[in-house]
């Protein structure tokens, strides 16, 4: 009795877990049937992304013109993000070079800053301190507290959600008032 209660649990699980895969099924013109983008296309394209993430850096390691453990490679919907330091503008280029080269990437975000070796602690330092007092700015205000903040080489990079354009744009306004910050990178989104 008990392995029976067991079977039909199981039975009503996996019904209940495939409805709504097949809930948005709708026959189109020619027959066949179309489907909504379903969770399974939606985790589809996010291993597709990691795989490209990970093609990217096994490709960088490879290559002798980059040191890939200083490149962090982010992907997003097929575009590669390459961000770090690295030590000549060659190494930069390459390593653009590469990551385009990855089959599955649609373009190349290259946000590599060019920093010689013997100065990369005094900038690292620094970075974290510019990262810190953005942070802490953007913390006072409401719609500004769940805004995520990197600094590399003094190029603050703002990325996250906030409300409005107008959000957006105090944003950074705000990062580019720390002293230390060459430059602020945008990528937040809003809702429209």
């Amino acid at each position: 009795m008990r392995h029976r209660t067991m079977a039909i649990s199981a039975l009503l699980t996996a019904m209940v877990a495939a409805a709504p895969l097949t809930a948005g099924a709708a026959d189109t013109s020619d027959g066949t049937k179309s489907q909504p983008k379903s969770t399974t296309q939606e985790v589809k394209e996010t291993v597709s992304d990691s795989w490209i993430t990970s093609k990217t850096k096994i490709a960088l390691f490879a290559d002798d013109r980059v040191k890939g453990r200083q490149v962090t490679v982010e992907t997003k919907d097929g575009v590669v993000f390459l961000r770090g330091k690295v030590d000549s503008a060659e190494a930069k280029s390459a390593a653009a070079d590469v990551a385009g080269g990855v089959d599955g990437v649609k373009s190349v975000k290259n946000d590599l800053q060019v920093v010689a070796p013997s100065d990369r602690k005094a900038v690292k330092s620094n970075d974290a301190d510019i990262t810190k007092a953005v942070e802490t700015r953007l913390k006072n205000d409401a719609q500004l507290k769940k805004v995520d903040v990197r600094a590399d080489a003094g190029v603050v990079t703002l990325t996250g959600e906030v409300p409005s354009i107008n959000a957006s744009a105090k944003a950074s306004e705000m990062a580019r008032g720390v002293p230390g910050v060459k430059s602020v990178k945008n990528e937040l989104t809003f809702k429209s």
